[in-house]
Order: C-alpha cells, then structure tokens, then sequence
C-alpha cells in the first residue's frame, strides 16, 4: 500500500509498540495483513529475559528500556 493512503499513526514501529503481549499480538497480525499472529511457546533466557516464539517464525523479547526487539 502506498504511503499516500496511510493515515498519520499508522506506521508504529516495533520499538514504540505498548510493552505487553496482548499490544505485541495486534502489532503483528496488522503488520501480517490482519492474519492472526499468535504466540507458539515462551520460555526465560539463562539471564533471565522472557521470550516470545511467535507463529510468524520470529522470537521477540523486551530490552533493558521495557522496548520490543526481534531475537
């Protein structure tokens, strides 16, 4: 889709995303053309950080800021 017919606030980025899931699920799945993306396990690194294996084949995780980042 062009930008031209985009509205302003519709090209939220993954960083600026609410730090929880139920904010991470909708973000993915508009991004995936309203197909729903969902959560296929979680599990907690050896320090300590949760991630999120997502059906979209990508893990996900929050940074030390609380931020959404790709794994």
């Amino acid at each position: 889709m062009s930008q031209a017919f985009m509205r302003e606030g519709d090209d939220l980025s993954l960083n600026e995303v609410a730090p929880t899931l139920t904010a991470l699920l909708l973000f993915l799945t508009k991004g995936n053309n309203g197909v729903r993306v969902y959560e296929k396990r979680s599990f907690k690194e050896s320090n300590g950080r949760l991630v999120h294996a997502m059906s979209d084949g990508l893990t996900y995780a929050r940074d030390a800021k609380g931020k959404w980042e790709v794994v």
